[in-house]
């Protein structure tokens, strides 16, 4: 057996990318699990294909995952990897220009065929020629030697060169000092039907840990302490698996039976698949057959008593319009989750971007104001859907809750809440349950706090009342054509979701220290690169304040005094200026854009020296810049 130097490092980058049956996405789910059970923070961006069936060894049909976990805390899935994992040529082409200077590249070598490179689009073997000199490059003949050692297993030809996943995971848990055993575990579990392809795993598994233990070609392994987290129990989560079990702690708080009407969209469908293995909390799932059918079963559920959900990205909101419409005319509570994704249209259906945050302020006809709410983290869609879930059942209204591709796929270290010191949100749950008005049932009668109608669950003696999208009268409901009865009630849906401003936070300033003349002021998924940024920048010396919104409709009360607080205003966002756009017609402050509309987060490097700009600008040292969109 070879010496091996062992080394400590603090923070590692490792891109897992392959073709889209490699398995890669599970391979960096499965380290990423061993990482998590190590005690790291992290942080990971899962990367998919566009294309369903692209092409393999195709350009289009890479796949990737992308995983930072460090000793310290920690806010990105990292700018760039420091190790590349590349299992064919494609990958190769598509992720090595994002490896750092003098990074390390591993590649199966066994794939850089001549078919393999005419594909993805060499003319030579970058193997062979000095293309790859700038970086340490290890050679591994995977899928030989993964077969090798399963020489003696029953599986098929095929079934074996499928384990070459588990060889490259192997190989990379050796190097990084991960264990193999949850994964082990995982397997035997994951294929307990099929002993033989789980056994064909471990042992790929184990061939690759003892390959880069033995061979003398990797002289080094490393090490990664555990982060200095606050106390607690952890566990690693998806922003889609946040999110659900937000709605079934909702749901639980609230005392209400949970029901989710939905149609299967990238990247919420996962929230559905979540949500229909939890049945032993009350939950009711309904796959319909279209967005519309979802959205109307949902706003049926909240007719008849139920905290209601329906889940769907930009392309399924805009079906939903119709009924999103209804449902502000009906005054019901509702939860319309959006997983945002790369648009127009059907767009990249599996890349990020935060750009509906206008159709959700505006995507309506006529005067239809519902609130929003947007979560900043995986981790923190957990507390993103509670909240959406108490303003909807307070104030009797349609929430829209924004996520995005980035969030509902990324994972990281998230610290078990006490469940009893959830907000109690039954307090906020008063049916009906007489008549309220001289023996009468006033449908529209509102509470005069929060301007709420009050709930009826059908079938309740006395309190029968009509449903529907015409107008309705003002207090006891009836259908009314009467002009100031509309121009009344229009005014009262807006009053009332104005008037959630009270009950909301205020926005907090992360002042920094000295006196910021700049401030940054996010929402959504940019949470960590934009506080990984201005960390960086508050490190050169340069003052910098920075705010990030959850409550995007109605904005904190405070708002418009924190914005002009500050002489520039920064707004980073994965659109071409909806924020910006929102508040600079609010509060008619000179914000600014960094705007980029490419399917990925922001880097931290990128918004770094967008903010350094900024500040140099505040200080009169460099020219002032408008709105730098990089789509």
């Amino acid at each position: 057996m070879a010496t091996k130097t062992v080394q400590r490092v603090s923070t590692v980058t490792i891109r897992f990318a392959g073709d889209s049956g490699d398995g890669m996405q599970l391979t960096g789910d499965r380290f990423t699990t061993a990482t998590a059970k190590m005690g790291n923070d992290l942080a990971t961006l899962p990367d998919f294909p566009a294309e369903i069936r692209a092409p393999a060894g195709s350009l289009p049909g890479v796949s990737g995952f992308q995983l930072h976990f460090a000793d310290h805390d920690i806010l990105t899935p990292g700018d760039r990897p420091d190790v590349l994992v590349a299992m064919n040529p494609a990958a190769l082409r598509t992720n090595l220009d994002d490896l750092v200077p003098g990074g390390t590249l591993v590649v199966n070598g066994d794939a850089f065929t001549r078919g393999n490179l005419k594909k993805a689009g060499y003319d030579s073997n970058p193997i062979d020629d000095d293309s790859l000199s700038g970086y340490r490059v290890f050679v591994v003949p995977i899928t030989t030697m993964t077969v090798g050692a399963l020489e003696t297993s029953e599986v098929s030809s095929k079934d074996k060169q499928r384990c070459k996943n588990m060889f490259a995971l192997g190989l990379m848990s050796w190097m990084y000092s991960r264990p193999r055993k949850p994964t082990e575990e995982w397997l035997r579990a994951k294929f307990a039907g099929k002993p033989a392809i789980a056994e064909a795993n471990i042992a790929a598994l184990a061939a690759g840990w003892a390959f880069g233990e033995t061979t003398e070609v990797f002289s080094h392994v490393y090490e990664v302490a555990p982060a200095s987290l606050p106390p607690g129990r952890y566990r690693q989560i998806t922003g889609n698996q946040a999110l659900s079990y937000g709605l079934i702690a909702a749901g639980q708080r609230a005392r209400l039976p949970l029901f989710l009407g939905s149609y299967p969209i990238t990247p919420a469908s996962d929230i559905l698949h979540e949500l229909s293995r939890h049945k032993n909390f009350g939950i009711l799932t309904f796959q319909a057959e279209d967005e519309i059918a979802g959205v109307g079963a949902a706003l049926g559920a909240a007719f008849s008593g139920s905290l209601a959900v329906t889940t769907t990205s930009g392309p399924g909101v805009a079906l939903k319009t119709e009924t999103l419409g209804l449902a502000v005319s009906v005054e019901l509570p509702l939860l319309v989750v959006n997983i945002q994704r790369g648009g127009p249209s059907t767009g990249l259906p599996t890349k990020t971007e935060q750009s509906d945050l206008l159709q959700a302020m505006f995507g309506r006809n006529g005067e239809a104001p519902l609130p929003i709410v947007a979560a900043s983290t995986p981790s923190d869609c957990f507390e993103a859907a509670i909240e959406a879930a108490r303003i909807a059942i307070r104030y009797r209204t349609p929430v829209m809750l924004l996520s995005d591709g980035y969030l509902a796929t990324g994972a990281e270290p998230w610290r078990l809440p006490d469940v009893d010191a959830l907000p109690d949100l039954a307090a906020e749950v008063r049916f009906a349950t007489e008549p309220n008005v001289d023996g009468e049932y006033w449908p529209f009668q509102r509470d005069p706090e929060t301007l709420a109608r009050p709930w009826a669950v059908p079938g309740t003696p006395g309190l029968e009342h009509r449903i529907g999208g015409l107008e309705k009268a003002d207090g006891k409901g009836n259908i009314s054509y009467d002009p100031a009865n509309h121009h009344r009630m229009t005014e009262l849906r807006a009053a009332k979701v104005a008037g959630i401003a009270r009950d909301i936070p205020p926005l907090a300033v992360d002042h920094g220290k000295g006196r910021p003349r700049v401030l940054v002021a996010g929402w959504g998924s940019t949470y960590g690169p934009i506080r990984a940024a201005v960390r960086r920048v508050r490190q050169r010396g340069m003052a910098v304040a920075r705010v990030h919104f959850r409550h995007l409709n109605p904005l904190p009360a405070n708002t418009g005094e924190v914005l002009r607080a500050y002489d520039r205003v920064l707004v980073p966002e994965m659109n071409l200026g909806q924020l910006r756009l929102m508040l600079r017609a609010a509060y008619l402050v000179d914000a600014q854009g960094y705007n980029r509309v490419a399917g990925l987060p922001f880097t931290t490097s990128e918004l770094e020296e967008a903010i350094v700009a900024e500040v140099a600008a505040a200080e009169g040292s460099a020219p002032v810049a408008q709105n730098r969109n990089l789509a």
